[in-house]
């Protein structure tokens, strides 16, 4: 069995999927499958896949399917991993060469259902270390732990069992993946090691505003109605305000304002201030917000309808 399966969705990525799939087949950790979903790519990434699948068959499983998108191609390879762990790597990201075989021996050594590493921000001309906090239970990795599915390595069976999976068709995915996976883990541990190059691409989605950035009212919404269902709201209802706060004020915020197309854009922060207001009417009476420190909890506790509008102004200008 292997100790670990990699799935790789892959969608036009002609041009980077070369250097992903190299720094997968030359892992130091000998032990693992690299499935590569291929999501309906109409560039020559099949044929660059097929070269690795030929050079390496005995590591490579390669799927083939109609385009649905990041999260579909993810769910698609998740029943085919047979590893104890699965990890996911996007098509333009690498890896360092020793990545799995730190991260699956730290997992082995703390008997973790999940490990976190560190990643590094690629951008064409530099490079840039990512924040990465240590969180001692599930409250605290609500509140401050990365949402990325691409730095983690989790337990298949625990995955598996969750039944949880990528929402289709949304946008934000790895948000309400990560949330409702935390809700099922026992044990985390951190690797405070950079050991992923998250390239930065001016035509990624994650780069792209449009009408389609409101998705994440519908994504945080589906987090609080999986705590719920699962009986557990109540328990992680200062963490799951927080978190809805300050993921629409901050980031959300940042890439609503920058929405061209003017209409889009109003209706949209307006849309974000009302839903707030409507879920989280005592927001700025939350426990950890009101002890937090910093710039951010200041930024936040700042925000009023006046500074809201003020902030979106000011942000159309920032690059």
């Amino acid at each position: 069995m292997p100790k670990v399966s990699i799935i790789v969705p892959v969608y036009n990525v002609e041009n980077y999927i070369k250097k992903c799939l190299t720094s997968l087949v030359k892992q130091t950790l000998q032990e693992i499958e690299i499935i590569v979903v291929n999501d309906g790519s109409t560039d020559n990434s099949k044929n660059i896949i097929e070269d690795f699948l030929k050079q390496y068959p005995e590591k490579i499983i390669y799927l083939e399917k109609q385009n649905g998108g990041l999260s579909d191609a993810r769910n698609y390879g998740i029943p085919y991993a047979k590893g104890e762990y699965i990890a996911f790597l996007d098509s333009d990201d690498y890896v360092e060469l020793n990545t799995y075989e730190e991260m699956y021996e730290l997992a082995k050594k703390e008997n973790s259902d999940m490990v976190q590493c560190n990643f590094y921000w690629e951008y064409p001309n530099k490079q840039k270390i990512g924040d990465m906090s240590i969180c001692k239970n599930k409250k605290e990795m609500i509140q401050n732990g990365r949402v990325e599915a691409w730095n983690k390595l989790i337990k298949t069976d625990i995955l598996k069992q969750s039944g949880v999976i990528f929402p289709k068709g949304y946008q934000y995915e790895d948000v309400e993946f990560t949330y409702k996976l935390i809700l099922n883990l026992n044990k985390v541990a951190f690797l405070n090691r950079p050991l992923i190059h998250y390239v930065q691409r001016e035509n990624s989605i994650a780069n792209s505003q449009n009408e389609r950035t409101k998705e994440i009212l519908d994504v945080l919404e589906h987090v609080l109605k999986y705590y719920q269902d699962k009986g557990c709201y109540e328990k992680y209802k200062d963490s799951l305000e927080y978190i809805y706060v300050k993921t629409l004020l901050c980031r959300s915020l940042f890439r609503m304002a920058k929405i061209k197309d003017k209409k889009t854009r109003k209706d949209l922060l307006d849309l974000t201030w009302k839903t707030i207001h409507e879920k989280f009417p005592n927001w700025k009476q939350n426990a950890i917000l009101k002890k937090g420190k910093g710039m951010k909890h200041l930024y936040i506790k700042s925000i009023n309808k006046i500074t809201y509008q003020i902030y979106t102004a000011l942000l159309k200008g920032v690059k």
